[in-house]
C-alpha cells in the first residue's frame, strides 16, 4: 500500500508500505476514505514530537470501512464504515474507567501517527478498536465526519470544557486555526456574552467572524482590545490554540483574576510562567491531550446539523496528493488553507447500521 513516512526532521514521503494486518485480538483494519493534516503532524516534521520515530507512518485522523477484525472485536465488522478516533482506548486500565483515555496505559492514547503506523495510508491498523472507532451514520459526509477524529473533541474538551465556559462568560481564543475555530464554535454552545478571537492572519480572523466570533483582533491589539471589552476585567475564558511560548504568555495576560487559562497548543519550546504577577490572581491553568470522551455526543450534533464542520474545510485533495495537500496546509498563510481533506470516500450514503 501507499503511505506517508516519516523519514526524520523535514523530511517525510508517499511512498510503498506493508500493508497492515491484525497483530492483536482487538484489533480492526480500516481501509482509509478520507484522512485530514493536523498541526501536530507539522509539529511532527518540525521535530517538536522526538517520540515518533523515522518510518513511522503519519496521521492519526481517518473515516474508512472496517475489512477485517480480531477476534475479540465485538461492536465494528466488515464492511462497516466507521471512524477512527484519534485516541486508541483499551476501556480497561484505570484512566480508562475514568474515561481519560487520552492517558491510556494498556496499548492506548495517542499511538496513531505517533508510537505506531498511522492513518495517512490507504489502510491503518487500529487497536482495541471497539472504543477507539465509531460507528457513521450514513447521511454524516466523510469529510466532515473526519474533523470528529480530532479537532472538534479537541477543542471542545481542553478548551472548552477544562476552560468551564459559561453562560454570561467573555472568551478569548487565541489562534484561530482549526483548533481554535472549533472552539469558537463549541464555545457558543454554552451562550457567553462575547468570543473574542485573536490571529495574525486576516483570512483566520473572517473565517472566525464567521462561525460566531463578535470580536476579532491581531496579536498587536488583542490584549488591549479583551481590556477595553471587559472595562478591564481580563476574560473569563482564554482558549490557548497556538503552541508557542508567546502566545501562552498573552493569554495568561488577558485572564481575569479567578479565570481559566484552558492551553489546547502542542508546544515545542518552554514557556515562561509569571507566577510573580498570577499567584495572586486565583488563576486555573490547564493543560490537556484529548480523550474523545465527547465523540458520540458530538456525533450526535453533527448529524443533527448543529456542528458548523463543513465551513473548515477549504481544500480537498485525492489520497494520492499527500504531499501537496501537506505543502498547502503548511503554508497556510499564503493558501489561506483551514482544514486539508483528502480522500474519494466510496459509500452508500443511505446505509446506516446501529451497534
Amino acid at each position: 500500500m501507499k503511505a506517508l513516512v516519516f523519514h526524520g526532521p523535514g523530511s517525510s514521503a508517499w511512498e510503498s508500505v506493508a500493508d497492515p494486518g491484525i497483530e492483536e485480538a482487538t484489533d480492526a483494519v480500516v481501509r482509509v476514505d478520507t484522512v485530514t493534516i493536523c498541526g501536530t503532524d507539522l509539529h511532527i516534521l518540525k521535530g517538536d514530537v522526538p517520540e515518533v520515530t523515522p518510518g513511522t507512518v503519519l496521521g492519526h485522523e481517518a473515516v474508512g470501512e472496517i475489512v477485517e477484525v480480531g477476534g475479540d472485536v465485538r461492536t465494528v465488522r466488515p464492511g462497516d464504515r466507521v471512524l477512527v478516533s484519534c485516541i486508541t482506548a483499551c476501556g480497561r486500565c484505570r484512566f480508562c474507567r475514568e474515561g481519560a483515555y487520552g492517558q491510556c496505559r494498556a496499548g492506548g492514547g495517542w499511538i496513531l501517527g505517533h508510537l505506531i503506523n498511522g492513518t495517512q495510508a490507504e489502510y491503518v491498523r487500529v487497536p482495541h478498536a471497539d472504543l477507539s472507532t465509531h460507528l457513521l451514520p450514513g447521511a454524516v459526509d466523510s469529510k466532515d465526519a473526519v474533523l470528529l477524529a480530532d479537532i472538534f473533541p479537541t477543542a471542545y474538551e481542553v478548551g472548552v470544557l477544562n476552560g468551564r465556559v459559561r453562560p454570561g462568560d467573555t472568551v478569548a481564543v487565541v489562534g484561530a486555526g482549526p483548533i481554535g475555530l472549533a472552539a469558537i464554535a463549541t464555545a457558543r454552545l454554552y451562550s457567553p456574552e462575547k468570543i473574542i478571537a485573536v490571529d495574525l492572519a486576516p483570512a483566520r480572523l473572517d473565517a472566525a467572524k464567521r462561525l460566531g466570533a463578535d470580536a476579532v483582533a491581531t496579536g498587536e491589539e488583542a490584549e488591549q482590545l479583551v481590556s477595553d471589552l471587559t472595562d478591564g476585567l481580563g476574560a473569563d475564558v482564554v482558549i490557548e490554540a497556538v503552541g508557542v511560548p508567546e502566545s501562552f504568555e498573552m493569554c495568561t495576560r488577558m485572564v481575569r483574576p479567578g479565570g481559566h487559562v484552558a492551553n489546547v497548543g502542542v508546544h515545542g519550546r518552554p514557556a515562561t510562567l509569571h507566577l510573580e504577577s498570577l499567584w495572586i490572581k486565583n488563576v486555573t491553568i490547564t493543560t490537556g491531550l484529548v480523550d474523545t470522551h465527547s465523540t458520540p455526543v458530538l456525533l450526535r450534533m453533527m448529524a443533527a446539523g448543529r456542528l458548523p464542520a463543513a465551513s473548515l474545510v477549504t481544500h480537498t485533495f485525492p489520497l494520492d496528493r499527500m504531499e501537496e495537500a501537506y505543502d498547502v496546509f503548511a503554508r497556510a498563510a499564503d493558501t489561506g488553507a483551514l482544514k486539508v481533506v483528502l480522500g474519494e470516500p466510496q459509500h452508500d450514503a443511505l446505509t446506516v447500521r446501529t451497534p
